[in-house]
């Protein structure tokens, strides 16, 4: 969409929210999210089946912090009571980093867009920030001695995906929460020591850091967080920002933003609604969302997680399915170890949900919610003539469906089977005759595809 009118967008809500979203991210459907930082050196957090209990990438809180969960005595038993968190930032060395393998990875899995975390709440950023206050607590100047966003970028973008970047909008060394009884995550040491004065965090880290990224990177997408606790919209400068970013960004016609960014904003504001592991029961159909989540229990690395913490590709599949025949995208997460290896487990899900999208993509990819079709499985999506009914397990030997009106149907096939199906319309049913298939000739695992292609008009 091009702008045509100089400072279109006014910073107030009602100018911001009538912005149309770059149609981009709905087609994309699918993308991968990236925690890695300082928090990948420990890589732990106790398990929890509380929501969000596992987060590793909270253990500057949860673990070394007084916001621990389940009494975790992780750090000073392997660390000692004096080791600060701080420190780990040494022994994040990303030597095994290759931003060309990574983005080959998630390439071959078939996301579309990626968001690497420039910056989670402990403050430690991923790119060489010229901000005065991130001296020795970025990463040239402790760690890698390397870009890491600027690499990632790079290699994403050259092979043909959107690349985003995720932005604590708060730092725990610096921003009070009413989330803890002592307003702070970590201990006093901390906040003291490495923190600002919280009244000048807007207009000295804040916003400078926004636009810094925003100028230098240009991402596709600026996923917000932690700003809806406690973060005023007027202390934020959200809405003065996101006119600036809208009205005279580089990036202005392409980027999307979610909902995070202060106070009050979370399902009301937004280019898209965002929620991890399902933590929005009632999505707003008519709003474009995205859900995020891990592949196991936590976005950061976790060593405290085993086999059976981690989604089977199956799962993985049906979920990615089900939130796009609910109008959503689907943000998987990979947290990758200190020195930068993609855990093969989660290599291996990536790779079969990759394998899947190759056969059945275009039921994904570029498609809307078709609701003129109902089924037991309820996952139907659509683009153009073709409707795509997505079964969670191989069809039976007779799938009935009910349509709410008629269709006037050229074919009907399984996706990756060059085979017209058989087929019968009744009053308002659709019959479908699924073929007796040897189970080394599927197309596919774990979900299968009915495309039904329309006659022209």
């Amino acid at each position: 969409m091009e702008i045509s009118v100089k400072n279109q967008y006014q910073p107030n809500w009602e100018s911001l929210d009538s912005r149309v979203i770059p149609e981009w991210f709905q087609n994309a459907k699918f993308g991968i999210f990236v925690h890695w930082g300082v928090y990948s050196v420990p890589s732990w957090r106790k398990l929890s089946d509380e929501r969000f209990g596992s987060y590793a990438e909270w253990y500057y809180a949860s673990v070394y912090g007084e916001y621990k969960n389940n009494n975790d005595d992780f750090h000073e038993r392997i660390y000692g009571k004096d080791f600060k968190y701080r420190e780990f930032a040494a022994k994040f060395t990303a030597e095994l980093f290759n931003a060309d393998f990574w983005a080959k990875t998630f390439k071959n899995a078939g996301a579309k867009y990626v968001v690497l975390t420039a910056k989670h709440h402990d403050g430690y950023c991923l790119w060489p920030t010229q901000n005065k206050h991130k001296k020795n607590w970025r990463v040239t100047d402790v760690g890698p001695n390397i870009d890491i966003l600027g690499n990632l970028t790079d290699a994403v973008r050259k092979q043909g995906m959107k690349m985003g970047l995720y932005y604590s909008i708060i730092d725990w060394e610096t921003n009070w929460s009413h989330r803890t009884e002592s307003g702070y995550f970590i201990p006093e040491y901390d906040h003291q020591n490495y923190g600002i004065d919280e009244e000048n965090y807007p207009d000295e880290i804040l916003i400078p850091q926004l636009k810094e990224l925003v100028q230098k990177y240009c991402p596709s997408l600026i996923f917000s967080d932690g700003g809806e606790w406690d973060l005023d919209e007027n202390a934020a400068q959200t809405k003065e920002f996101l006119a600036w970013l809208y009205n005279e960004a580089p990036n202005k016609n392409e980027v999307v933003v979610n909902d995070r960014f202060c106070a009050g904003m979370p399902g009301k504001h937004g280019d898209y609604f965002s929620s991890e592991y399902h933590d929005v029961s009632d999505i707003v159909q008519d709003h474009v969302w995205e859900e995020s989540r891990g592949i196991g229990g936590s976005y950061g690395f976790n060593r405290a997680e085993n086999l059976e913490n981690y989604s089977t590709s199956e799962q993985l599949i049906h979920e990615l399915t089900s939130i796009v025949a609910r109008g959503g995208n689907l943000l998987l997460n990979v947290g990758p170890t200190w020195d930068g290896r993609i855990p093969i487990i989660q290599q291996q899900r990536l790779k079969d949900i990759g394998d899947w999208l190759n056969v059945n993509g275009e039921s994904i990819f570029e498609t809307r919610p078709y609701h003129g079709i109902s089924h037991a499985v309820n996952k139907f999506t659509t683009n153009g003539r073709s409707i795509y009914c997505i079964m969670d397990s191989w069809p039976n030997e007779k799938e009935i469906f009910t349509l709410s009106k008629g269709l006037d149907i050229d074919s009907i096939h399984i996706l990756g089977m060059d085979l017209n199906l058989d087929y019968q319309i009744e009053d308002n049913k659709l019959l479908i005759k699924t073929p007796l298939i040897h189970p080394s000739k599927l197309p596919c695992q774990y979900s299968y595809v009915f495309k039904i292609k329309l006659n022209e008009v």
